[in-house]
């Protein structure tokens, strides 16, 4: 070993072991590659400076994730991190849930009308098998999981291939896809490589998309694979952080006001005018009454023009308000929305350079209203902005404020529904203020450089792992083998040798074996970077000197947050190094007596002074501490708002289960129904339970009943499944609900008041009604003095008799 290379390697052991960290430490590995990536690239930035300033932010960067100092923002910061992981994790368990409610919605429908054929009810009983962790796993040998490895993580950081994939599928197999892609292979939602590498992966597909449509007008609006993809990123947790802290309580607000009716169609003005009249004339109409034949010809009644005139005024005042929030809220906008405009507007002005700027901007708001914030208003429940479904009225209502928004984002063009046209004033008056709005959101920064630096980390990081079902890599694998003369034509492509050697895509495996897998990704080709300080001081472009000063700043940084006290100013140097030195902690000792040490070395060379007090280094060390006193700040603010953000999707998640286990029920009572039966029409159903023509006769034995189950009206009022109630506010406290379950899928409701024997109320209520309900978007059931929210109550017979350890169900 030269003289040089050992100087290096003694530098370089005590600069770690000065930090604190052990030989090989994860962090170390990341800043190696992180300062070597700066350095690499550094010259861009033109000047001493900068490669200075990039050392520096490696320092500060270590300095925010330091293992070992415990002070209240490194807690703060693990937590925040582990609720990150925890939303990112639910997101991709609701993404699937979703997609499985939507496959059976569709079935379900088709069951309810009895044209579903048996083979097609096994399909969709399959389709809700649940997992048992008793069966053999189905995981890849030793050989094929370092395959696999290798093949995701050429994918995931290298987002060109993806992109192009995205652009080759169909829409059947999109979703599968998107799965994949949004949810696993850059899952961490919140993890800057990963969130980056995706913003690259839809900057090619945009890119393509740009050359290969015909038509400006029809850019980014068709129902294509990327319009899909686009819709899906926005479903992410940032996206939705940002939905709920901005649109959710404007939504709750309005949805309050149940009987606010704002409609404006001047036909449906006079239906509610006609049924007005009829209402106060005994069934007769007015004899000089006419109804109109036309929207125009309505219009012009002087009582509909009664009517919509303060309705048009109390709708403008309310879409201005959504519009004025909207607006306010750009620094809330996750960067990744905002790249995405940024990116549009880029490449819209260089395939049309004579593009206006209306132009530009309906494209840019094609995405962020169409795509993203509309969805969000017109169907919130959806989103998880709201509980349950907005009545009729507020429906319309928020339906007439996107659609205003939708144009006014859009170029010139005005109301495309006659009703509408009214609104134009609206769009006449905020045209400037959206654009300007829709310009300042891509007004962001480019994130190449922190990427560069990124990529580099991760080919020297040895825990890159994403979790992964088999049938994702094997849906994957055949999409890649399928178009893999189109994404990697050169028999020397590192995708094609991959693929190659992977093969055919193995089955699908059955649902209940497609159990998750952590895949440890890393690069067949890469070597990861091992040296710090020949990596640093490569080409001469960094010294020995400005390591140390770096090193010292970000120690005496350590030792401040380790001991606060010390960090009241003026901050004295040479006391907080001797302070640490004669602690009672070892680590603190070691790194007073290493700094003090250090500090005499920087000043042998001449690169601070102890007659200023170190003042350069005094003032970048106090400058320090000031970004980690914001951050701490920011960091708690996040966690705060993402503790929101999580406990929604926790919600939407209880929803879709109950969905499904609603789901399970009907199936199985009907596979029960349908099961076969003898010549006088008897029909078993459950243990201890006979139909016979159609009326349920308990037999001796053991018995499926299940029930009572008892609910107060005001626990059923304040959940929100009795939605309107004509029982007297004095006599609710005497008023209860039980409910049992005779036969599976069968429900008796009883309506009880106290004290009295018989019940004032008894129907006989079946799954199949309430699940025909939903499907109709019928939202209340009525049971004469009291009416149901007819979701609610799926899920409270769901969560009372449905679930998976009752007997009988799933028997």
């Amino acid at each position: 070993m030269s003289a040089q290379s050992s100087v290096m390697t003694d530098r370089r052991s005590g600069m770690i072991s000065s930090l604190g960290y052990p030989q090989g430490s994860t962090i170390v590995s990341r800043a190696v590659a992180a300062a070597a990536a700066n350095s690499h690239h550094s010259t861009r930035r033109g000047g001493r400076g900068s490669k200075r300033y990039s050392v520096s932010a490696f320092y500060s960067m270590a300095a925010e994730q330091d293992v070992e100092v415990e002070d209240e923002l490194a807690q703060v910061q693990r937590t925040l991190r582990e609720l990150k992981t925890k939303i990112s994790a639910q997101s991709k368990k609701n993404f699937m849930l979703e997609r499985d409610v939507r496959f059976l919605d569709s079935r379900i429908a088709l069951l309810i009308q009895n044209r579903m054929a048996l083979n097609e009810q096994n399909e969709m009983a399959s389709h809700l098998e649940e997992h048992d962790d008793s069966t053999d796993d189905h995981y890849p040998d030793d050989r094929r999981m370092q395959q696999y490895g290798n093949l995701f993580f050429l994918l995931q950081s290298e987002p060109r291939h993806i992109a192009t994939l995205c652009r080759l599928v169909n829409l059947a197999e999109i979703d599968t896809l998107l799965q994949t892609v949004m949810f696993t292979l850059y899952g961490n939602q919140y993890e800057s490589r990963e969130e980056h590498l995706l913003l690259t992966m839809f900057q090619n597909v945009l890119a393509a998309q740009f050359e290969t449509t015909a038509e400006f007008t029809s850019l980014l609006r068709a129902n294509t694979p990327v319009s899909r993809m686009m819709t899906t990123y926005t479903r992410r947790g940032p996206g939705q952080s940002y939905l709920k802290s901005v649109l959710s309580d404007k939504i709750n607000d309005l949805i309050e006001h149940k009987d606010m009716n704002l409609q404006i169609n001047p036909l449906k003005v006079q239906e509610e005018i006609l049924e007005r009249m009829t209402i106060e004339n005994d069934g007769v109409l007015p004899p000089n009454f006419r109804k109109a034949s036309s929207a125009e010809e309505a219009a012009q009644d002087p009582q509909v023009k009664a009517l919509i005139e303060p309705r048009l005024k109390r709708l403008m005042d309310i879409a201005n308000s959504f519009l004025q929030t909207i607006i306010n809220s750009l620094d809330q906008v996750p960067y990744g929305i905002r790249w995405i405009c940024k990116q549009i507007r880029s490449l819209t002005k260089r395939k049309y350079p004579d593009a206006s700027e209306y132009a530009i901007c309906s494209l840019i708001g094609g995405f962020f209203f169409l795509r993203f914030i509309n969805p969000a208003i017109v169907t919130p429940q959806a989103y998880m902005l709201v509980d349950g479904i907005p009545s009729n009225h507020p429906r319309t209502t928020l339906t007439m404020i996107a659609k205003m928004l939708q144009n006014l984002a859009n170029k010139p063009t005005y109301a495309k529904e006659a009703y509408m046209i009214p609104t134009n004033p609206f769009v006449d008056r905020n045209k400037q203020r959206i654009n300007r709005f829709l310009n300042d959101l891509c007004e962001v920064g480019d994130f190449y450089e922190s990427l560069e630096m990124d990529q580099y980390m991760a080919l020297s990081k040895k825990d890159i792992v994403i979790s992964i079902t088999p049938n994702e890599i094997y849906n994957t694998q055949s999409l890649l083998h399928q178009h893999i003369d189109i994404l990697a034509p050169k028999e020397t492509d590192h995708l094609r040798v991959l693929v190659t050697e992977v093969g055919i895509a193995p089955p699908q495996v059955p649902r209940k074996d497609n159990k998750p897998i952590e895949l440890p990704l890393f690069s067949r080709w890469e070597i990861p970077i091992q040296d710090l300080t020949t990596t640093l001081m490569s080409e001469n472009n960094i010294t020995q000197n400005d390591i140390l000063y770096m090193e010292a700043k970000a120690i005496f940084v350590q030792l401040i947050r380790s001991l606060p006290y010390l960090g009241r100013p003026p901050l004295d140097l040479v006391r907080i190094a001797e302070t640490a030195g004669t602690a009672n902690d070892a680590q603190l000792v070691r790194k007073g007596i290493k700094v003090k040490e250090m500090l005499v070395d920087l000043e042998d060379a001449g690169i601070t002074d102890a007659r200023d007090g170190y003042r350069l280094l005094v003032e970048e060390i106090t400058q320090e501490l000031a970004h980690l006193g914001d951050l701490k700040h920011k960091v708690m603010e996040e966690m705060r708002s993402l503790e929101s953000v999580y406990k929604t999707i926790q919600d939407h998640n209880n929803y879709l289960k109950s969905q499904l286990e609603s789901y399970k029920a009907y199936l199985q009572n009907v596979r029960i129904q349908s099961g076969g039966g003898d010549k006088s029409n008897k029909k078993q159903v459950g243990i201890g339970v006979q139909v016979t023509d159609g009326k349920v006769k308990q037999k001796s034995g053991k018995q499926h009943f299940q029930g009572p189950a008892k609910f107060t009206h005001q626990q059923l009022e304040r959940e929100g499944i009795i939605a309107e109630t004509e029982v007297p506010e004095y006599r609710r406290s005497n008023i209860y609900l039980t409910i049992i379950s005779p036969i599976p899928g069968t429900f008796i409701i009883s309506l009880h008041y106290k004290g009295r024997d018989k019940p004032i109320l008894e129907i006989d209520l079946k799954l199949d009604d309430l699940l025909e309900k939903q499907q109709d978007n019928v939202q209340l059931l009525d049971l004469e003095y009291i009416k149901l929210h007819v979701s609610k109550t799926l899920q409270l017979l769901t969560k009372t008799f449905m679930s998976k350890n009752k007997i009988g169900f799933f028997s």
